[in-house]
């Protein structure tokens, strides 16, 4: 009986937090055909992704970000997000995930630190939406940090930030 309830508790506690989180947030109007971003901000610590304009928000969405914490990225391998200043590199749309968008990382700073290190900075840091054919997972990949670094989205947003943020959008990306 003493299991059941605990497993009663468990259920109810994993229920609460999806249904109080960002995770099946009410879908946002598009943003208007001539809309783009001039900014991207990162915030690890609340899983926000903003876009700004002119110094206005023009729209923030939530993240899973890499599943080795919340560290800044030390080297290769260690599935961490890194923090700093980049830009947009490339909008890749032949990427094994929906629609990837490349982050400069690493940059100057990062590779000196990680030659300081003896350690290869790694890269490959991308924006984008779930791995290929998985879309239908939609808002539940919030529900955990899954990604090798990179950040992720849905699909649907990733069409939007697709369409809004061009080639040498600075990124900045922070605790």
């Amino acid at each position: 009986m003493f299991r059941f309830l605990l497993l009663v508790v468990a259920i109810g506690a994993i229920v609460f937090a999806v249904v109080s989180s960002d995770v099946f947030a009410p879908r946002k109007p598009p943003l208007p055909p001539r809309a783009r971003a001039d900014l991207i901000v990162i915030e690890k610590e609340t899983h926000h992704l903003v876009l700004y304009a002119h110094g206005r928000k023009l729209r923030t969405y939530v993240i899973a970000l890499g599943s080795g914490g919340m560290e800044a990225k030390m080297r290769a391998g260690d599935d961490r997000t890194p923090e700093g200043h980049y830009e947009i590199d490339r909008h890749e749309a032949d990427s094994l995930f929906y629609r990837a968008i490349r982050i400069s990382y690493p940059s100057a700073m990062d590779r000196k630190v990680a030659h300081a290190r003896g350690v290869s900075p790694g890269g490959a840091v991308t924006i984008h939406g779930l791995r290929n054919h998985t879309g239908w997972i939609g808002g539940w990949q919030r529900l955990i940090d899954w990604t090798d670094g990179s950040i992720a989205l849905t699909d649907g947003e990733m069409d939007e930030i697709w369409r809004v943020v061009p080639n040498r959008t600075p990124v900045e990306i922070r605790r």
